[in-house]
């Protein structure tokens, strides 16, 4: 008999031939190694809201999960391709050059090569999300001779929507990638087919859906559908001259990221315990991007997804319920 459907905090992340999972009893990962071994392991890790009352009040905790999630993220990720087998493939085809590095600096190599790789990646971003948007505009507005001006939040908002979702098409196509959306559909299938009391076992996990409404995917294009209400809001009251300077009026916005980030997570959360009008509207752009951004997987990544999930959760459903 399927136990009661409930909604649940457990939420996760896909990792290279793995995924992580986070519920009732902490953290865990299950990796499949190159001989077919699937390794589970739990991770110590306390979220900083449940050390400090601060870091739990609403707004400021989304910001704390963000950053605590981006850099969880990078550790696992580098733990995940370390377990899989992957780095020791990628090792086995290094030319003269990378092997002399490799000698030299050994395990400090990779940690650097992600350490600017991440700076790079940040910079990058910082360019095309929040710099060429304003400078786009700025230069379309002068050929229309300024009537663009009430505008320019809302066109700086659909051109960050219309970059982002070509950026996730283009990155789809790469096969490595592809393989990630595939553990990521595995990841939000085992959790559908746990809230729905139905017990985790490949063909009932087959059957549910891989779209879901606490998804990351669907935290950043809620941010970036509210973040074109609040600049088209700050650009009424901002001067026109500050706004034609293209770098003061990026850095003007910038103080705005942690509020919109801390909205977008309260939404995300309030939209995972709630089924209504406006969850249904408000979600409807986020799980349309998770049909690029998650795959159906094959049954041997969705027995990873259970792994994952089984190593989080207690014998209690209620245990996890969002709160």
């Amino acid at each position: 008999m399927p136990k009661k459907t409930h909604k649940t905090s457990v939420g996760g992340q896909a990792l290279i031939e793995g995924v992580m999972m986070q519920g009732p009893k902490g953290m865990a990962t299950a990796v499949r190694k190159t001989d077919g071994e699937i390794i589970t392991e739990y991770h110590e890790f306390t979220p900083l809201r449940n050390k400090n009352k601060f870091f739990n009040i609403p707004i400021i905790r989304g910001v704390t999960a963000f950053i605590e999630s981006m850099i969880n993220g990078y550790k696992l990720l580098m733990y995940s391709a370390e377990v899989s087998g992957m780095d020791e493939l990628e090792d086995a085809e290094m030319s003269k050059f990378e092997q002399w590095l490799d000698d030299k600096l050994g395990d400090k190599l990779m940690k650097i090569i992600m350490g600017i790789a991440s700076v790079l990646g940040m910079a990058l971003a910082f360019l095309i999300f929040f710099y060429l948007p304003v400078f786009l505009f700025n230069r379309i507005n002068k050929l229309a001779g300024g009537s663009l001006t009430a505008w320019q939040g809302t066109f700086e908002g659909l051109l960050k929507i219309v970059i982002f979702v070509v950026y996730m098409v283009l990155v789809s196509q790469m096969k490595d990638i592809k393989r990630v959306f595939k553990y990521h559909g595995a990841e939000h299938k085992s959790i559908c087919c746990y809230e729905q009391g139905l017990d985790l076992t490949v063909e009932n996990v087959k059957k549910c859906s891989r779209f879901h409404p606490r998804c990351g995917t669907s935290f950043m294009f809620f941010m970036l559908i509210l973040s074109i209400v609040v600049v088209t809001l700050l650009s009424l009251v901002v001067p026109a001259e500050l706004k034609a300077n293209t770098v003061l009026w990026t850095l003007i916005k910038l103080p705005l990221i942690p509020i919109i980030m801390g909205i977008g997570y309260e939404f995300i959360r309030y939209a995972g315990r709630h089924d209504n009008i406006l969850v249904t509207i408000l979600s409807a752009p986020g799980l349309w991007m998770q049909r690029i951004t998650t795959k159906e997987p094959e049954d041997d990544i969705i027995e990873v997804g259970i792994a994952s999930l089984k190593a989080v959760i207690t014998e209690n459903p209620e245990d996890d319920e969002i709160k």
